[in-house]
């Protein structure tokens, strides 16, 4: 009797372990990151892609997400279209953050961006961190591996083949660039550089202007001197010419007066 009854609860536990089991591999990343577009296509031009965050805190509320941009798909290219009253996007060197007012703890954070063309591609991976006011950050970055399921999976976004005669986009030039102020101190250098070097002719023009000046004084005291030189034969001679004058004169009324 015991041994029958032994027999009837195995039988009645093992399928309960099982699906315990099954429901504990299945059971991690209740909370994570979606991601959806409708008609997603490869090489589609101005895609609006959806994502949405799921707040897994009852104390704290998300205040920003970072975006890992996949491959074929620039920060400069991205725009922000609709989330979170006051949230802005700010693009990065691979991605972008969106952020501003922390939201209400629980609370999911669903926005959408526009991007100007998907790459050619099946499938875009958007790896994202989600950080919380208490400075917790979820890291939804992994991919299957295996075919397991990762605890913490990154927002994967399949994509349809592209449209046949679609080709991708030239680069846009007026793009926003991953990171605008790090042309500030160039800009500052070179204008400063561009300053130090417009007035670095002008000194070296005083300083030459300065020996020529000297060298014209000195030319124009020596003519001085060179004149006043030649004058002083002139004044002897006419001294002496005017001295044998006089001195004939006297003589002469001498020698008149005595006959």
């Amino acid at each position: 009797m015991n041994r029958s009854r032994s027999r009837v609860l195995a039988r009645v536990v093992t399928p309960i372990a099982a699906l315990a089991g099954v429901l504990a591999l299945t059971g991690p990343a209740s909370a994570h990151v979606e991601v959806e577009s409708d008609g997603a296509q490869a090489l589609a031009v101005g895609a609006v892609v959806s994502f949405n965050a799921e707040g897994e805190s009852d104390t704290a509320g998300i205040s920003q997400i970072r975006v890992a941009l996949p491959a074929g798909i620039a920060p400069g290219d991205v725009t922000l279209t609709d989330g979170p009253q006051g949230w802005m996007l700010t693009p990065s060197a691979d991605g972008y953050t969106v952020a501003s007012p922390a939201l209400a703890p629980s609370k999911a954070a669903g926005y959408k961006i526009k991007v100007r063309q998907l790459p050619d591609a099946k499938e875009l991976v958007f790896k994202s961190l989600v950080t919380y006011t208490d400075g917790h950050v979820d890291r939804w970055i992994e991919l299957p591996q295996g075919g397991a399921t990762p605890e913490h999976p990154a927002p994967v976004l399949k994509l349809a083949a592209a449209a046949p005669g679609a080709t991708p986009l030239p680069a846009d030039p007026s793009a926003v660039p991953a990171t605008p102020t790090a042309t500030a101190p160039a800009t500052t250098a070179g204008s400063a550089g561009a300053s130090t070097g417009a007035s670095a002719p002008v000194s070296a023009s005083a300083s030459a202007a300065a020996p020529a000046s000297a060298s014209a004084s000195a030319t124009a005291k020596a003519s001085g001197s060179g004149s006043s030189s030649s004058s002083v034969p002139v004044v002897i001679t006419v001294v002496v010419v005017l001295a044998a004058a006089v001195g004939g004169m006297v003589w002469w009324r001498r020698r008149a007066a005595g006959n």
